[in-house]
């Protein structure tokens, strides 16, 4: 990072900041006190930074699969329903399949995973067939995938809870099994280590490696950075753009099934269960530049804002106003480091289309 980067950077996040203070006093709240309230939440003791763990787990793998696909040249920005898909496959799998011991809870994460892919490859479907762009078609696909959702749990053949004669019966689904959930590890201290988080940063790893030293990750760089000269050394453009898209679903449908499997949720298939997950995923990637090991700090920042958040709204400050806090530091972390390579090429270059 040049000088003026890290300086600019600076000057966004303390002007962000700044602006996030004058907010909360414009609507009547002390920012000392909701700074507190964010801090006892996410990061105060144990339990709270149990959950900001919990949170930064999901939010992790829909990044590490962000960067994959953007390293490609594919900009996927459908996580939010691949996350869904892989809500709805881990949970099918969980309820309708009678597997033994841990046997059930690899079923359940592999399903989520290939939900996940599935959904993202129908997108890549769509534009090798009928031509359709692939930002608009991971979009749409995401209501789709919400409309899927909201009516499985509402239909008794499927998933819906059973509750007594003429009770009103809620739109979700039973509880998944003991033997489909997420374990913890004990205590260290009083921070539960939850096996999702362990996943997580396994895949960190292996997706940093695989894009810095293999020969598909050289493949997937090439494409992005040149698919001219990617086809011209014989690289299937197709293929490894169709590729990348299909891991980036799988991630997020990974990320479903820790969202379903794990303590952060209610064991239940729910509509809205994702909780922008797939968004926040999305922008992570963003701040971190689709850069593995940085995804990381900042899925853990998104974490903290997560957790903090929910106490936040606890003791009477608006949600929303985490939201835009949110929205401040994302665009503090992403304007200068594009202002300044702008500055540095004053020569615009043309785009490049890149054949999914």
């Amino acid at each position: 990072m040049s000088r003026l980067t890290l300086a600019g950077t600076c000057f966004s996040l303390a002007a962000a900041l700044v602006l996030s203070g004058l907010l909360i006093v414009l609507t009547g709240y002390s920012p000392d006190a909701a700074l507190r309230a964010l801090f006892d939440g996410s990061l105060a003791d144990g339990p709270a930074l149990t959950s900001t763990l919990l949170y930064t787990a999901p939010l992790l793998l829909v990044a590490l699969g962000t960067c994959v696909s953007t390293r490609a040249g594919v900009f996927n920005i459908g996580q939010e329903g691949q996350v869904l898909i892989g809500c709805f496959a881990g949970a099918w799998c969980a309820l309708r399949l009678a597997l033994p011991g841990v046997l059930l809870l690899v079923v359940v994460l592999l399903a989520a995973a290939a939900g996940g892919a599935f959904w993202a490859w129908l997108s890549s479907l769509m534009y090798r067939w009928r031509g359709v762009n692939i930002v608009v078609s991971t979009l749409l696909m995401v209501f789709v995938a919400q409309q899927l959702i909201a009516f499985s749990v509402g239909q008794a053949w499927f998933l819906q809870q059973s509750k007594g004669d003429k009770a009103v019966v809620a739109p979700q689904s039973n509880q998944l099994p003991l033997n489909a959930r997420l374990p913890s590890f004990g205590e260290y201290p009083h921070v539960m280590v939850n096996l999702g988080l362990v996943l997580a940063v396994v895949l960190m790893a292996a997706v940093a490696i695989g894009l810095a030293r293999t020969r598909w990750g050289f493949r997937l760089n090439l494409t992005g950075l040149s698919p001219a000269a990617a086809q011209h050394a014989g690289v299937r453009i197709g293929l490894v753009t169709s590729l990348a898209l299909v891991v980036s679903g799988a991630f997020s449908g990974l990320a479903g099934a820790l969202m379903l499997a794990g303590p952060i949720g209610t064991y239940r298939l729910q509509p809205g269960m994702s909780a922008n997950v797939g968004w926040d995923g999305l922008l992570v990637a963003l701040v971190a530049r689709n850069r593995p090991w940085l995804c990381a700090p900042v899925a853990l920042l998104f974490g903290v804002l997560r957790a903090g958040g929910g106490f936040l709204s606890a003791t009477g400050v608006p949600f929303y106003l985490v939201d835009v806090v949110k929205s401040l530091l994302v665009l503090a972390l992403v304007v200068p480091p594009v202002l300044a390579s702008r500055l540095a090429l004053p020569v615009r270059r043309s785009p490049v289309a890149v054949e999914v």
